[in-house]
């Protein structure tokens, strides 16, 4: 009989090298395709569909990253996935994490939470540090924003929580979207509340991935709207601070 064990795959998009932006410290950051959000800002309508993907093993990436194992030590960082959305291939993505962490290697999840529910705790124990992207504190702006619904997000980072796992939020800043400042109060008094969120990352909104709609054919959404003023980035920072959240 044959007991040979098929190799796990998944689609995947692209790796690179980052510093600062993916997690601590210099980090080999791999973007895999597939997403069930549509948000109207993304950066990178490329990894929507896993179909557009490269399939690719376990095997391959960690050989990928074991070229670069010495220089990403060095450098305090590790390995992030990102995408896309890692959890759309949540065996995929357990496999590398766990590879990573038997390696010795910090390992990161960059998630919306959006399908939190299909990360395991075994995945989980295999993460150091979590990017959860919350898009919105507004129900009906998350919707229109993502074309998802926020509470799995939430249950997620509460979930997080109670399993002591540490995150980074990330938070884009659109106007007119996501600066009401009764939601991101909101949003500040509900992450005060849990004991896990090292950071609040606020990042301005951009329009560097706008190329890639126009080589898809794709429209942009968001295209005439202005990316937020410096004041205006300000004071959504201060409103987490006043929360008693480290926020930049």
């Amino acid at each position: 009989m044959n007991t040979t064990t098929k190799p796990v795959t998944g689609r995947i998009h692209s790796w690179d090298l980052s510093t600062g932006v993916d997690g601590p410290g210099t980090r080999f950051v791999l973007f895999v395709n597939g997403c069930p959000l549509r948000c109207l800002y993304c950066a990178n309508p490329d990894t929507w569909h896993m179909r557009d993907g490269r399939e690719a093993t376990v095997d391959e990436v960690v050989a990928e990253i074991e070229k670069y194992r010495s220089f990403i030590n060095t450098a305090g960082g590790g390995v992030t996935l990102t995408g896309g959305e890692p959890l759309l291939q949540p065996a995929f993505t357990a496999s590398v994490l766990r590879r990573c962490k038997e390696a010795g290697l910090h390992t990161a999840l960059d998630t919306s939470g959006f399908l939190g529910a299909r990360a395991t705790d075994e995945l989980l124990a295999d993460t150091d540090l979590v990017l959860l992207d919350i898009k919105s504190f507004d129900v009906r702006a998350y919707r229109k924003l993502t074309g998802g619904e926020l509470a799995p997000t939430l249950n997620f980072a509460t979930r997080l929580d109670r399993l002591g796992s540490r995150m980074w939020i990330r938070y884009v800043l659109v106007p007119g979207w996501t600066d009401a400042p009764e939601a991101v109060d909101g949003l500040a008094r509900f992450l005060a509340g849990l004991g896990n969120v090292d950071r609040v990352e606020v990042l301005p909104f951009h329009k560097l991935g706008a190329a890639k709609y126009d080589a898809l054919g794709l429209p942009f959404p968001l295209r005439d709207t202005p990316s937020p003023g410096p004041e205006l980035v300000r004071r959504v920072r201060e409103q987490f601070r006043e929360r008693g959240l480290t926020a930049f």
